[in-house]
């Protein structure tokens, strides 16, 4: 098999990466994907980076056992964390979720006022601010950690009156410092979208960290010659999580938008780090 047909990996602590999933599977129709899931260890966010990073570490092997093409760490804390280490232990071409959103942003903005919001881990991690800063310091960034959205979207609350008003209070100071771009940094966040540009205004363009990610591992596998041009059937999402399946089945099309076959339960691989 030439290495173009062989399928995707991604990867997230839990469900949240299925939005890039669902992105990818619009951009790249024809592709296989294999996605994990680290249910057993979600979420990532209160990890130590060191944590982080091993677990990033045995989430690709375990993908790199599946014989896949790339790896895209689907999870802004991971990608924060982890993706340098990846990259120097793994042979194969990784993508993460800040980069794309960053250069997207960066195209958006006007003012060149622009905010961030996520996890509080990836916030800590000053993985944006590090990258905005490294391509344009003249710009005016406003971060926010919002720990209630991921909750929120995984009880299903994506719009009403709860919903509305913890983004008001969440994104009241970033609109305060009139911020004309908007990144959408954690996975979860696009289930929110319309709330979100709702309670942002029509004048702040949001950036979708999934979307943006799922172009950005297109145009970097056409680069490298790993697109497969000569399928014809729709690409196949094989999903894995490493605990339960029940709860991953029951709210994967929620974010995925479609519903995927059944995950299966895997253990992952032990790496001792040095």
């Amino acid at each position: 098999m030439h290495v173009s047909d062989l399928p995707i990996g991604v990867f997230d602590s839990g469900i949240g990466g299925l939005t890039v999933v669902r992105q990818m599977r619009r951009a790249l129709p024809n592709e296989d994907l294999v996605y994990l899931g680290d249910t057993a260890r979600v979420p990532y966010g209160t990890k130590s980076p060191a944590t982080v990073v091993r677990f990033a570490c045995e989430d690709t092997q375990f993908l790199a056992d599946q014989q896949v093409k790339a790896v895209v760490v689907a999870c802004n804390t991971a990608s924060a964390w982890a993706l340098s280490t990846l990259e120097r232990r793994f042979d194969l071409p990784l993508f993460g979720v800040i980069l794309p959103g960053v250069r997207a942003a960066l195209a958006a903005s006007r003012n060149r006022r622009i905010g961030v919001i996520a996890t509080p881990a990836t916030i800590r991690s000053q993985a944006y601010t590090r990258a905005f800063l490294a391509r344009d310091d003249s710009l005016e960034l406003v971060v926010r950690d919002c720990p209630l959205l991921v909750p929120l979207v995984e009880e299903g609350w994506t719009s009403g009156p709860v919903t509305e008003a913890v983004l008001r209070e969440y994104l009241a100071p970033l609109l305060q410092r009139r911020i004309d771009t908007l990144v959408l940094g954690c996975t979860h966040y696009p289930l929110l979208r319309a709330t979100i540009a709702a309670v942002a205004g029509p004048e702040v363009t949001l950036v979708d960290s999934a979307e943006r990610c799922a172009e950005y591992v297109a145009e970097g596998l056409r680069q490298l010659g790993r697109l497969c041009v000569g399928r014809t059937r729709p690409g196949r999402v094989l999903p894995f999580v490493t605990d339960d399946t029940r709860w991953f089945d029951e709210q994967a099309a929620q974010f995925l938008g479609e519903t995927p076959d059944p995950a299966s339960r895997v253990a992952l691989p032990i790496i001792e780090m040095r």
